[in-house]
């Protein structure tokens, strides 16, 4: 019993060390593009002081799936993204998603990375925010104040660019939201941190609206306890 009784006391104590964790800062250092370079007349986007809900902070979770270690699976539906451990793990990403009528799904592969991206608005994009009265940049060096956040997975099919991208946010409160038109969005933090695992190449599964993901089973079962406490997975 004392000994049971010591597992408990450290497992608690090593809990305690993780948790202050999920509530650093979502925006590092000033790593910009140019750091060196003009200031930009890009005002920074107003901020919200709205927490991001605690399922939607990065959890190691027990999870089955018939895809195959570092695959990554996207859930639209749930505002979940998984990166595949093997042995019934994951690691799970809160993310926001396209409004309606952006959404989409399908399999693709990460094509190319960055870092500190630099924005450029789809020619469709600019039209409908100009007939809002809002004029977006032709393009928008990274940094801090930039759409993209701090990486960017881009999606190819085909060997062909998607226009669809994982990315993170200067927005982090609008993480379990609909809020962009169709890129998956996540906390700069977490998309730092998807970014170091998952290579060019990376098979990337989009379950959402018209299911053309194909078959693709998957199932949550929850906080992995000792995988959280121990490192399991990275």
């Amino acid at each position: 019993m004392r000994t049971y009784a010591s597992i408990l006391l450290a497992a608690a104590v090593a809990v305690t060390a993780i948790m202050p964790a999920t509530a650093a800062s979502a925006f590092p250092g000033a790593r910009q593009e140019n750091q060196a370079g003009p200031a930009r007349d890009v005002v920074l986007v107003q901020q919200s002081k709205k927490q991001v809900a605690q399922k939607y902070k990065r959890t190691k979770v027990r999870f089955v799936t018939d895809q195959a270690p570092g695959t990554v699976i996207v859930d639209t539906n749930n505002k979940f993204l998984y990166y595949v451990e093997g042995k019934n793990r994951a690691t799970r990403y809160g993310i926001g998603v396209g409004r309606d009528g952006f959404g989409w799904s399908g399999v693709v592969k990460v094509g190319r990375k960055a870092e500190w991206p630099s924005w450029t608005p789809p020619a469709e994009m600019r039209r409908r925010e100009a007939k809002k009265g809002r004029i977006l940049p032709v393009v928008q060096a990274g940094g801090e104040d930039n759409p993209l956040g701090a990486r960017a997975l881009y999606l190819y099919q085909g060997g062909r660019d998607t226009i669809f991208r994982i990315h993170g946010t200067n927005q982090p409160w609008t993480i379990g939201q609909n809020m962009s038109s169709g890129c998956i969005r996540m906390m700069n933090k977490d998309v730092e941190h998807l970014y170091a695992r998952a290579d060019v190449g990376t098979k990337v599964v989009v379950v959402g609206p018209g299911n053309r993901q194909g078959a693709v089973n998957y199932n949550d079962r929850g906080v992995d306890f000792f995988g959280t406490l121990f490192g399991f997975g990275g």
